[in-house]
C-alpha cells in the first residue's frame, strides 16, 4: 500500500481498486522474494508500455528509501505471531503503510515535516538564477520527481481522438447477438487515438547559461514521455538532440550535448535558426495536432523581420505556438527588444520560464 501510493504520486494510474487488487495478488505469491513482489506489483499495476517502462526506476527510487528488518518480531492486535517476510518497512518521508509502529509519536518529526514542505515550496517558486550553491541538489532532486510526473501526466492527456467515423458491420452483428440478432448498438470504425506532437526549441546561448540547464532537464523529461516529441538546440546554429535527450539519462545526455556544434553560449541567432529549421525539419515535425515551445529570452542578433517570417510559417503549420521566456519572470520586464517585440504577434501563448513552478504551469497551455 506504501508503494501504491508513492507511484501514484509519481504519476502512475493507481486508485483505490488497483491497490485492493495489489494487496490481493500479494497475498497470492507462492514465496516472499522482493523479486517476485515486484513482478506481482508491476503485472498489477501497470496499464500502458509507458507505465511498464517507468515501474522498474518508481521501485528502485522506493527502496532507496526504505529500511529492510524481518516482521518476525512483530505482533498483531491478537497477539498472534506474523510469519517472517522479506517486505521493506518504509521510513519517515514516505507514505506510513499504518499500525502504530510505524507512525512516529505524538510531536515528533513535526518540525522536520514542516520544514521540509516549507523548503520544497520556496524552491519550487525560486528564480534559477538566484539558487543559492547549497540548495543546487535539492532543487535538481525536487525538479527531477516534479517535471517526471507532469510529463506523464500531459502525455496521458493529450490524445488527440478520431471522429465517428465509418458503420462497422462486422462488429455491429457481433454485438447484436445476445440480443436475437437485434442491431441495438451501432459500432463504428474509428482512427486509433494518436498522441499529440510536441518541438521544442531550446536557446542555449550565453544570455541564458543561468537558465538553460534547467530548461534542458525539462526537455529530457517531456522527450522521454512524448513518443512524437522532438527537442532542438541552438544558439549560431541549429542540433537536433531528439535521440540524446530520449536514450539517454540525463548527465550522460549533457555529456554528448556538451559536444554538439550548436555555438554553446555564444550568440543568439533565433531567425536564422528557425529559418534552418523550416528547411530541414518542418515538411516532417510539424502538423495541425503539433504545439511548438520556444524555451529563449528573446535576445536575437539578427533580423527581426526573418525571425517574424519564420515564425509566421510554423505558426501556419501547428496547434499552437508557445513561447516561455525566463526574463518574464523577473519583475519589471517587459517584452520591448527588436526579436521579442517581432514575434509576439505569432505567439498563442507567451508565459516566465524562470522556476520550477512556471515550467510546471506549462499544462495549462496545452489544454
Amino acid at each position: 500500500m506504501a508503494f501504491c501510493r508513492y507511484a501514484r504520486t509519481e504519476g502512475l494510474s493507481i486508485g483505490v481498486t488497483e491497490t485492493l487488487v495489489a494487496v490481493e495478488a500479494v497475498r497470492t505469491l507462492p514465496e516472499s522474494t522482493l523479486e517476485t513482489f515486484q513482478s506481482c506489483l508491476r503485472a498489477v499495476l501497470c496499464s500502458s508500455k509507458e507505465e511498464w517502462e517507468l515501474f522498474d526506476h518508481l521501485f528502485s527510487e522506493f527502496l532507496r528509501g526504505v529500511e529492510r528488518r524481518p516482521l518476525a518480531d512483530r505482533q498483531t492486535k491478537r497477539g498472534v505471531r506474523r510469519p517472517q517476510q522479506a517486505w521493506p518497512q518504509t521510513r519517515p518521508g514516505f507514505w506510513m503503510a499504518g499500525g502504530s509502529e510505524n507512525r512516529p509519536s505524538e510531536g515528533e518529526n513535526e518540525t522536520n515535516v514542516v520544514t521540509g514542505a516549507t523548503a520544497e515550496e520556496r524552491l519550487t517558486t525560486m528564480d534559477f538564477s538566484r539558487v543559492p550553491p547549497q540548495d543546487q541538489a535539492a532543487l535538481e532532486k525536487l525538479a527531477v520527481r516534479l517535471m517526471r510526473r507532469t510529463s506523464i501526466r500531459l502525455a496521458r492527456r493529450l490524445r488527440i481522438s478520431g471522429s465517428s467515423g465509418r458503420l462497422d458491420m462486422r462488429r455491429t452483428i457481433r454485438r447484436s447477438i445476445g440480443r436475437g440478432g437485434e442491431p441495438c448498438d451501432l459500432s463504428y470504425r474509428q482512427k486509433k487515438r494518436q498522441q499529440a506532437r510536441l518541438v521544442l526549441f531550446l536557446d542555449v546561448s550565453g544570455s541564458m547559461n543561468l537558465y538553460s540547464l534547467f530548461l534542458l532537464r525539462f526537455a529530457h523529461a517531456l522527450t522521454r514521455h512524448f513518443r512524437r516529441a522532438q527537442a532542438f538546440i541552438f544558439s549560431s546554429s541549429l542540433v537536433e538532440v531528439s535521440r540524446e535527450l530520449r536514450s539517454s539519462a540525463l548527465p550522460a545526455a549533457l555529456e554528448i550535448l556538451s559536444r554538439c556544434p550548436a555555438g554553446w553560449a555564444g550568440g543568439t541567432r533565433i531567425g536564422e535558426s528557425l529559418h534552418d529549421f523550416n528547411r530541414r525539419h518542418a515538411r516532417k515535425s510539424l502538423s495541425r495536432d503539433t504545439f511548438f515551445i520556444m524555451l529563449s529570452d528573446g535576445w536575437d542578433t539578427g533580423e527581426p523581420e526573418l525571425l517574424a517570417s519564420e515564425l509566421d510559417a510554423i505558426k501556419r503549420r501547428v496547434k499552437k505556438l508557445i513561447w516561455l521566456n525566463p526574463l518574464l519572470g523577473l519583475e519589471g520586464y517587459r517584452p520591448l527588444t527588436r526579436g521579442i517585440a517581432a514575434a509576439l504577434p505569432y505567439v498563442d501563448a507567451f508565459a516566465p520560464a524562470h522556476s520550477l513552478e512556471s515550467l510546471l504551469a506549462l499544462e495549462k497551455h496545452l489544454r
